[in-house]
């Protein structure tokens, strides 16, 4: 085992409606949608129309800049609509699938006989090149770069998060088949992440060709880019890569079986659902296909793409997204509460401060919603309340105040490449003025792309 970190910043949001480990279902939709959204710094050339037929793999999308970095179909099935929005802006590629799916056939490789350029041509035409992400900024991964290190977070400390022993335990050889793929594209390692807590009984501890790390402590200790800014801390004009495990085993199935396998079990969980377990399904799923955890009426709930803190809200009409293997159902909060400032006593409700009597009760897990107990206000000018949940080396608070500034040179000092949104969601969750803090680091985020490319 190697030297545990121990983070002694952050926040566990306690959250009812954990997923229990089973498979409620297999989820096998009419219907599968290609969100371009889903991918940051992709600008899509569409490779098909309505009414072409398709096999799980197959091309539908490329990227203008980079011709080479394809978005494949996740099913078989035939192009059923291509959905534009303002400006014909590409919103979606909707596949009515097949009840018997097919696949294209990339051939069984072993990944470690392979050389670099060949692992990388196979991923780029399965579209399996989608699953890396290059720091800074979040964006797809340049083929034409060689990173510093690949970094692979294999547990997960957000509210709620899939159960990563249940749902790939019993996919090892996959994950072990993609770092062994990944290797050969950095000279400086596949490093991954496991937690302390059960490093002797989960299965990746046993994972070859990887450098091991351990890490304990609350949220974010489970986000990449926290184990990143403490493992090798990513400087100017450096570059470093990122894969989910989730993927990091879609990458070994297709070196493996010569598929390109998406399938996976999704965690339907939140307060709002009704028997929180797990789902058999593919990425692009629709969120009425879940309707078996939320009853007859969508009214009041929320639709999430992933968790509370970084997920995306998508609503009944959404989407499951590319990167998620976890869908939350949480109540609208749109109750108003009369001089709620003035009432302390209230043990139903969470403070991540001892604003309420919730700290005497450390186990107790709260039915929340999303209402947000006030609007936005003036800054807080303390940084208290941001270094306390970031286990980071950053000035979170000069951080923000440079991305609102769009000050470029400020955002550079006090950390931008080290973050993305995620890394300071829980800043959002306490934050007593209510800003959108994620939104205005990706707007950051985006002007650094926009001023450095």
């Amino acid at each position: 085992m190697s030297n545990n970190i121990d983070l002694k910043k952050g926040l566990d949001i306690p959250i009812k409606g954990s997923a229990k480990p089973v498979v409620s279902k297999t989820i096998v939709p009419d219907t599968v949608a290609i969100v371009p959204a889903d991918f940051k710094g992709f600008t899509p050339r569409l490779l098909v129309k309505e009414g072409d037929r398709v096999l799980a793999g197959s091309p539908v999308l490329a990227d203008k800049k980079h011709p080479e970095i394809l978005i494949t179909a996740p099913v078989s099935g035939t192009v059923k609509e291509i959905v534009r929005g303002d400006k014909r802006k590409l919103l979606e590629v909707r596949i009515g699938t097949d009840s018997v799916q097919e696949y294209m056939d990339f051939g069984c490789k072993r990944p470690e006989s392979l050389s670099a350029d060949e692992v990388r041509t196979a991923l780029l035409q399965s579209g399996l090149w989608a699953a890396i992400i290059q720091r800074p900024y979040g964006i797809l991964a340049d083929p034409a770069l060689k990173p510093k290190a690949i970094f692979i977070s294999a547990f997960s400390t957000a509210p709620l998060a899939a159960d990563t022993e249940f749902v790939l335990g019993d996919e090892f050889a996959a994950v072990q088949a993609g770092v062994n793929a990944l290797t050969k594209l950095t000279d400086g390692g596949v490093h991954v992440s496991l937690k302390s807590d059960n490093y002797a009984s989960t299965p990746f501890h046993k994972l070859e060709n990887a450098i091991l790390h351990t890490f304990s402590g609350k949220h974010p200790a489970g986000n990449v880019g926290v184990q990143i800014s403490h493992i090798a801390p990513i400087q100017k004009d450096e570059t470093v890569w990122t894969v989910s495990l989730l993927m990091t085993a879609a990458i070994g199935k297709l070196f493996l079986k010569g598929k390109y396998d998406l399938r996976r079990k999704v965690a339907v969980c939140g307060p709002m659902a009704l028997e929180p377990s797990y789902a058999q399904t593919v990425p692009g799923v629709g969120m009425k296909e879940f309707q078996a955890w939320y009853g007859a009426s969508a009214d009041g709930i929320r639709f999430i793409s992933g968790d509370v803190l970084s997920g995306r809200n998508v609503g009944e009409d959404g989407r499951l997204g590319f990167f998620d293997n976890q869908v939350t159902l949480v109540k609208e909060g749109t109750d108003t509460e009369l001089f709620g400032w003035a009432r302390p006593f209230r043990f139903n409700q969470f403070s991540s401060t001892r604003s309420y009597f919730s700290w005497l009760l450390p186990r107790k897990k709260y039915d929340m919603d999303t209402n947000l107990h006030g609007g936005p206000r003036a800054f807080v000018m303390s940084d208290n309340y941001y270094s306390k949940v970031i286990p980071m080396d950053i000035y979170p608070l000069y951080l923000i105040k440079a991305c609102i500034a769009g000050d470029i040179d400020k955002m550079e000092q006090f950390g931008i490449y080290e973050v993305l949104p995620e890394d300071l969601a829980l800043c959002e969750y306490v934050d007593p003025s209510k800003n959108y803090i994620q939104d205005i680091v990706q707007k950051g985020i985006d002007l650094m792309i926009q001023e450095m490319a």
